[in-house]
């Protein structure tokens, strides 16, 4: 403690708020003829090591080391950091800044002036490196995924690999050769193979890892400099800025706060061995630097972390022990039968082998066939069906199937799931057989595999609903062929018994008002939500194991108002009394209710009608305030039930109608502890109370937020797979900002 406390004096160690800075170049690493700098460097690196060891194992805390390796000058005068640096940078990262940290982060010259604009507009920025280290951030505090898990969340396999999802391989030995073509590529997959094995950094590895002397001795010039496994990490940091501004498909990534990250494309990161298709070497030595390179790829926050389930249990166990213990990564086991055909029996126990004694949150089977004259190219389709139906008593993970080669093209069609794809604007494939999506897309709707489905919204005066752009902006995106539509009825028998209800390809419908409690008789099943709250805002249509047709009533209201809220609140609900004012009694506000028991908030209602209020707190519970004053004498009032608690009002939730032009009491927004305050209204964008408590300081959530979330819900239980968050945001708000004209 008391060197770290020196080094910080003498600026070779830079420490604030959490960050602890170390130039490799300072001049205490340098000897003089009174300076032994070798006893500084020991004394180093057992102060670092021990202060970061206290931090990364007994406290437990989140560690991002942040690589910084900064090019030489352009011109060639100055080298930044010397090869004295270098070495010694690569000894305190094996000693102390890699195995005491989580996460890395590499930056070139991002960070440093320059003399001229970048040459290209792709260049990494500054802003790039800080929105990576978001992302990082936001990837790390996911909860951990679980294995098997459906239904909604940031980080469900699910629906991550869900149904006609696809992701592209990519086979370029550099990634910035593949800038041409990833404005194209982002428009029809779902996700990024990167195929770490293919990349020139990758034999770089190799041979700084080779111990053949000649292979050492050939290389020693090209080697110079280079580190191949920051150039790993870099370079797929620099595949997620070309994907940014393209990323229409990218899912939500919830960072802080309010702050959604919704154009970061997920990543599959992978390094395929020679005899599964790919070419790393598989000897003990290639087995243990793939584990290794896999290890980076945790570090790396990869959406998606590709393992292949043939090679050593220790070294699978130690990386799924980490992947469970330190990381958010979804794991896909995978297996390739290369040049030989195998029996139903063998392809079967390969999913369970993939399945790595349920850790994988998916299989991913790939197999050779030596003819197809009795449907051999369903072998690998077949089988995933029949590995889901034996093991009854296991989770349920996404099972991928696929057959090598020109023969298997109909078996990436019959795949239903997180398929790999090429792309037409590509100068070649990654694989023989592979496919387009747009192929796999035309082929799955000419078979019937993807009918195009009807979905509508049911209400009545509902000509202002930005649902139909919403949705059908979404199905557009994600090259669904389904149409979404507006249902405006007087009375839902009129719609039950027209031709959206009865058509064969209805797929499911939202619900609004009036009709939220009038559907219910309807549908043949309710979620629980959707029991508890009351009321359904969505129908959607399942088939039962004889195809018969059932429909189930669900609820995505108070997602839409959870979601926005725990990302502010957090845990901090449970910190101490912390209450919702839920205004207004209707079906909103039972949303409400329920998203608040949820997020561990007491209740509070308030409602003119006091009975409605009072049917509130029966079934969800909570107290009824008379009035919102702030007298605790008052019986009943809002100040009196705070005060007898000694709570506090951490969010009001207003669904009252924006017409009422309700505001709070100004004595609610005069302390130091200002509430979220939430206005369910999407139109107008701005309410009376949102204008309120803009102009003094809170936190606002507007309904337009609440629009987006609930039909994020809707589009995720229709189809099965992850929504287009930015594009159904952008529709949202380019419907609901206010005009010119209304500002004025």
């Amino acid at each position: 403690a008391a060197l770290i406390r020196e080094l910080v004096r003498e600026k070779t160690l830079t420490l604030t708020s959490g960050v602890i800075v170390l130039d490799f170049n300072h001049a205490a690493f340098h000897a003089t003829e009174n300076y032994k700098a070798e006893d500084f460097e020991v004394d180093l690196i057992r102060a670092l090591g021990s202060v970061a060891k206290v931090l990364y194992e007994e406290e437990g805390l989140l560690s991002v080391y942040v690589n910084v390796q900064p090019d030489d000058d352009s011109d060639g005068e100055d080298e930044v950091m010397s090869d004295e640096a270098r070495e010694r940078k690569s000894m305190i990262e094996k000693e102390v800044l890699i195995p005491f940290s989580d996460y890395e982060l590499c930056i070139k010259n991002e960070g440093v002036a320059k003399k001229e604009a970048p040459s290209t507009s792709s260049a990494t920025t500054w802003s790039d490196t800080e929105w990576e280290l978001q992302r990082i951030i936001a990837r790390a505090l996911l909860p951990p995924p679980i294995v098997g898990a459906t239904g909604s969340g940031p980080n469900n396999a699910d629906l991550m690999m869900g149904l006609n999802t696809f992701f592209l391989s990519l086979s370029f030995p550099k990634v910035e050769d593949a800038s041409p073509y990833v404005e194209k590529m982002c428009q029809d997959v779902d996700s990024m193979e990167y195929r770490v094995d293919l990349l020139a950094a990758a034999k770089d590895y190799l041979a700084s890892n080779s111990n053949d002397d000649d292979s050492k001795d050939d290389d020693e010039n090209c080697k110079e400099k280079k580190d191949p496994r920051f150039d790993i990490l870099y370079q797929q940091q620099r595949l997620r800025v070309l994907c940014r501004p393209h990323a229409q498909r990218a899912p939500a990534l919830p960072f802080a706060g309010s702050t959604i990250i919704d154009d970061a494309l997920p990543i599959v990161y992978t390094v395929r061995t020679a005899h599964q298709a790919g070419t790393w070497p598989d000897d003990e030595a290639g087995i243990q630097q793939m584990f290794d390179l896999l290890e980076l790829g945790l570090r790396s926050a990869a959406e998606v972390l590709d393992v292949e389930s043939a090679w050593d249990a220790q070294l699978t166990d130690k990386l799924l022990h980490q992947s469970k213990h330190r990381y958010t990564s979804l794991i896909l086991g995978s297996h390739h039968v290369v040049g030989e055909q195998v029996s139903m029996d063998t392809a079967v126990q390969l999913y369970r082998q993939c399945r790595m004694d349920n850790r994988a949150h998916g299989a991913k089977v790939v197999l050779s066939i030596t003819s197809n004259e009795n449907d051999e190219d369903q072998l690998a389709y077949k089988a995933s069906i029949a590995a889901s139906k034996i093991e009854e008593d296991v989770p349920k993970i996404p099972n991928i199937g696929l057959i090598l080669g020109e023969d298997g093209s109909y078996s990436r069609i019959l795949n239903p799931r997180f398929t790999p794809v090429t792309h037409e604007s590509l100068p070649s494939k990654a694989a023989p057989g592979q496919l387009t999506a747009a192929e796999i897309m035309a082929g799955r709707l000419l078979m019937g595999q993807i009918p195009s489905e009807r979905y509508a919204i049911l209400g009545h005066n509902i000509a202002y609903s930005v649902s139909p752009q919403m949705q059908g902006s979404a199905f557009v995106a994600v090259k669904l062929p389904h149409t979404y539509s507006r249902a405006d009825v007087e009375t839902v028998e009129e719609f039950v018994e027209g031709p959206i209800w009865n058509d064969d390809n209805f797929g499911g419908c939202s619900v609004t008002i009036p009709h939220k409690q009038n559907i219910i008789p309807h549908v043949d099943v309710l979620t629980d939500a959707a029991k508890e709250i009351g009321s359904v805002n969505t129908v959607i249509v399942k088939k039962d194991k004889f195809g018969t047709r059932v429909l189930i009533g669900e609820n995505t209201d108070w997602r839409g108002i959870y979601n926005p809220l725990q990302r502010r609140i957090g845990d901090d609900a449970a910190k101490s009394t912390q209450y919702a004012l839920i205004l207004g009694g209707g079906g909103t506000a039972r949303a409400a209710a329920y998203a608040a028991t949820k997020l561990g908030l007491e209740r509070i209602y308030f409602n003119r009608t006091p009975a409605k209020a009072m049917d509130l707190a029966k079934e969800f519970g909570g107290v009824v305030a008379s009035n919102l004053d702030k007298d605790p004498e008052s019986k009943d009032s809002l100040g009196a039930i705070l005060s007898q608690n000694n709570g506090s009002v951490k969010v009001v939730i207003s669904t009252l109608p924006a017409a009422a032009e309700f505001q709070l009491p100004e004595w609610m927004l005069d302390s130091n502890s200002l509430p979220i305050v939430f206005d369910v209204n999407y139109k107008p964008y701005n309410t009376a109370l949102l204008l309120q408590a803009t102009e003094k300081g809170c936190d606002v959530v507007r309904g337009s937020e609440m629009l987006w979330e609930q039909g994020v819900g809707q589009f995720e239980l229709w189809t099965g797979r992850k929504a287009p968050y930015g594009v159904m945001k952008k529709v949202v708000l380019e419907n609901c900002l206010p005009s010119d004209e209304e500002k004025k």
